[in-house]
């Protein structure tokens, strides 16, 4: 279809941005932000935070970082997203001894924290809409649920691919309710059927492991896909995630803030 000229420049500026309003499925406006693909990213969960990365959108620790945090970033032009962990428990948080023992399975790689049982949804529910209303309470736009692919690893549990899309589409209604994006952490084989679920992809390694074409349903969709590679040189990777419309950059495996973007 043909445009009116005019409207052509305010058209791209919308598709770089990401609208912060979009026609829900049923044709109603939702205030929901839908970052749209090739949007820059700062992703940063240690060490004192950097602000004055000129990116649109920065990814932070939920539980790290105050409102006046997210409204300091929102008053420097970024969309601001709520890291947490969904999927695993984490001793040091604060709210840790919420979690019942027969919630926790077996350590995921990484200190203090263990495999949820993702199949209790009685139980993990009300924690995880606790959590999402801290998010929302801060001012985030969006939240990063993490560890969303249990089912493909040794949890203690026995889980399958149809507990992992209940336990992912509860997440990310949960998130929806309280008017936040909400991104499918890596769980690449399970992107066909959450598409729809969700409003953009957070992925790590996808180039190490030549896994990124797997991420172009989001593309396509018009949502972003956020990626880093950790151990591959920009010049490896880059290249390749800029065919395919991903936002990639090159982090350390501690996700400091130190960053080389594509």
């Amino acid at each position: 279809m043909r445009r009116p000229p005019l409207l052509l420049p305010l058209l791209v500026l919308l598709l770089l941005a990401g609208c912060t309003t979009a026609p829900d499925p049923d044709g109603k406006a939702s205030p929901r932000w839908r970052p749209g693909p090739g949007l820059a990213w700062q992703w940063q969960l240690s060490g004192r935070l950097d602000p004055s990365v000129d990116v649109p959108v920065y990814d932070i620790d939920g539980f790290d970082h105050p409102a006046a945090t997210v409204a300091d970033l929102h008053r420097r032009g970024r969309k601001v997203v709520c890291y947490l962990s969904t999927g695993a428990w984490e001793d040091f948080r604060p709210d840790a001894d919420r979690f019942p023992e027969t919630l926790l399975g077996k350590g995921n790689g990484w200190p203090g924290e263990r495999w949820l049982d993702i199949r209790r949804t009685d139980l993990l529910a009300p924690l995880m809409a606790a959590r999402l209303d801290m998010c929302r309470a801060k001012g985030f736009d969006a939240v990063e649920p993490d560890n969303m692919d249990g089912y493909t690893h040794p949890t203690g549990f026995p889980l399958t691919a149809a507990d992992q899309l209940r336990y992912n589409r509860l997440i990310a209604r949960l998130a929806h309710d309280r008017g936040l994006a909400v991104g499918l952490k890596n769980d690449l084989d399970q992107i066909p059927q959450l598409l729809d679920d969700f409003d953009f992809a957070v992925n790590e390694q996808c180039a190490q492991y030549e896994e990124c074409a797997l991420l172009t349903p989001f593309v396509k969709a018009g949502k972003a896909v956020f990626h880093v590679e950790y151990g591959l040189d920009p010049q490896d990777f880059c290249p390749g995630t800029r065919r395919l419309g991903l936002s990639s950059m090159r982090k350390q495996y501690d996700l400091g803030a130190w960053r080389r973007a594509c």
